[in-house]
């Protein structure tokens, strides 16, 4: 079995490093007018993500409702629980802000591409893993917000419900509603330009962790960061995916699910979503110069559920349907 690097996972690398080399490019007295770019991008993106909804689809999913209630509790409240339970334990500042970056990742939604590859690629149900993917991620633009706001301080974001949701209706949802009612019209032009949008998606993400990490990077924040601290992180983030994974494993076999409906639920109810991430993360903690530790558990966490994921559906893909 051989599992791929993924590309786009050494291009995140690449910004990091590049953040850390030019930090001076991605403040905001920069002469590059990056923030207003990756505003308009991420307002793109989200039209295009509108596009390829198919509200027909999106009905006729609706059938299958103890799974999407499984997905949807899994991203929404499991994550968060497991990570919350932490929180009477916290000491000191540094500990809230690596906290708050695992809670961010905990109270995003589901990734739509990579979960429903990998669902199709372990034999799964494809149409069910396309519905959850698409409604969680029209649920974490509200859900996201009143999940992290409460933990926001003055240093560290915004805690004015009116500026977060103001900004994400221009931004976020008005965007999105605009691309689900032009995709009667236009609907099959994003899916013949799939694989472009895709590379769009991508350079808006870079631009956005460059960005933040830039930040971070030039007021020094990371400095109080040390090896240990990412240890930790990627412990946690490894941890957190077992007890996810395990415990949705375990619902679904209590609910009798069938093969292709078990695969779907571990699958998009384990994985979060970097596009979501880097969006939210620039509403959310816009000003803040914790943006790109933020951003950090989220990225190792990312690529440790594509190589995971990818091991875990290659071998139930090399299964007979038997045995798996």
């Amino acid at each position: 079995m051989h599992i791929r690097t993924d590309p786009f996972v050494l291009a995140l690398a690449g910004s990091v490093a590049l953040a850390a080399i030019f930090p001076e490019a991605g403040t905001d007295d920069s002469p590059v007018p990056l923030q207003t770019i990756s505003s308009a991008g991420i307002s793109l993106i989200f039209f295009f993500y509108g596009l390829k909804l198919s509200p027909d689809k999106l009905r006729k999913g609706l059938a299958n409702w103890k799974l999407h209630i499984v997905v949807q509790l899994s991203t929404f409240v499991l994550f968060p629980l497991l990570v919350l339970a932490a929180y009477p334990f916290l000491r000191g500042a540094e500990q809230h802000t690596l906290w708050l970056a695992v809670f961010f990742l905990a109270v995003l939604p589901s990734t739509v591409s990579s979960s429903v590859v990998m669902v199709s690629m372990a034999g799964g149900n494809i149409p069910a893993a396309i519905f959850n993917a698409s409604l969680s991620g029209i649920l974490g633009i509200i859900i996201t917000p009143l999940w992290i706001s409460p933990f926001l301080g003055p240093a560290q974001g915004s805690q004015d419900f009116g500026h977060i949701y103001s900004q994400l209706a221009f931004e976020v949802i008005l965007p999105v509603i605009t691309g689900i009612l032009l995709q009667k019209y236009a609907g099959r032009l994003a899916d013949r330009y799939g694989r472009q949008l895709s590379l769009f998606d991508k350079a808006i993400i870079l631009i956005i962790v460059y960005r933040s990490f830039a930040k971070s990077f030039y007021s020094g924040l990371f400095s109080q960061i040390q090896w240990s601290d990412i240890a930790v992180l990627i412990t946690v983030s490894l941890l957190l995916f077992g007890l996810v994974y395990g415990s949705i494993h375990l619902i679904c076999t209590a609910l009798r699910f069938n093969r292709e409906d078990r695969i779907t639920a571990v699958f998009c109810g384990s994985k979060k979503s970097l596009v979501h991430g880097t969006v939210m993360s620039k509403v959310l903690f816009s000003g803040a110069g914790i943006a790109g530790i933020v951003l950090l558990p989220l990225m190792l966490y990312h690529a440790m559920q594509i190589f995971l994921v990818s091991i875990i559906a290659s071998k139930m893909a090399g299964k007979s349907p038997q045995d798996r």
